[in-house]
């Protein structure tokens, strides 16, 4: 990750938390696949961003810290996600609303995207209505008042979802339509251009 110009961000951004979710069993898959991979890496622009939105939540929420989840990841690792998705029998057309085809990669793959939530002063992530990796509407953005008006979701839960984006948003991440807890920080095109695809 180093020799592709990424950055360490625990090593840049002093007190943010990192859970590598794909390097625990703690996934959709069920299993670590990521091997030795336990550290987040983004692009130094990334990087930037990310300590902006720390800083933005340090000052709105003292106490509260981001928890990374994901960061860059190889494209190797695309394929291993891509092809877990046929065990949890979701249809070809939907694969990729949930996974990136690896064929074309996703943000992640270019250290262009971030998977994170947010944790209280105990290191406990906050109550966002659904775990990390939820394939379904209850995970959704653009579902939020849909689930709320069914009792699906909680106004605390969405409040907490809505201080994550506003601090992300703030440092020019975008949201993700259906999934919470990702954050694009340009689109697929431009981070094609810019870099490379990690493999």
């Amino acid at each position: 990750m180093i020799d592709q110009g990424l950055v360490d961000i625990q090593k840049a951004i002093p007190g943010i938390l990192v859970e590598l979710k794909y390097s625990t069993t703690d996934n959709f898959i069920g299993k670590d696949v990521y091997g030795d991979l336990n550290r987040a890496y983004l692009q130094p622009e990334m990087v930037k961003r990310l300590a902006n939105a720390s800083a933005h939540l340090k000052k709105s929420n003292p106490g509260y810290s981001l928890l990374i989840y994901d960061a860059a990841r190889p494209n190797s690792v695309q394929y291993d996600l891509w092809n877990a998705l046929d065990n949890l029998n979701i249809p070809a057309r939907s694969k990729t609303q949930y996974v990136a085809d690896p064929r074309i990669g996703s943000n992640h793959n270019f250290g262009c995207a971030i998977d994170l939530t947010i944790a209280d002063e105990k290191g406990t992530p906050l109550d966002m209505g659904t775990n990390f990796d939820f394939f379904g509407p209850l995970a959704y953005p653009r579902s939020e008042q849909e689930m709320l008006s069914k009792g699906k979701l909680s106004q605390k839960q969405i409040s907490n979802r809505q201080i994550l984006r506003k601090v992300m948003n703030q440092a020019g991440f975008k949201t993700n339509t259906t999934e919470w807890w990702h954050f694009d920080g340009m689109s697929k095109t431009q981070a094609r251009a810019r870099y490379g695809m990690i493999k």
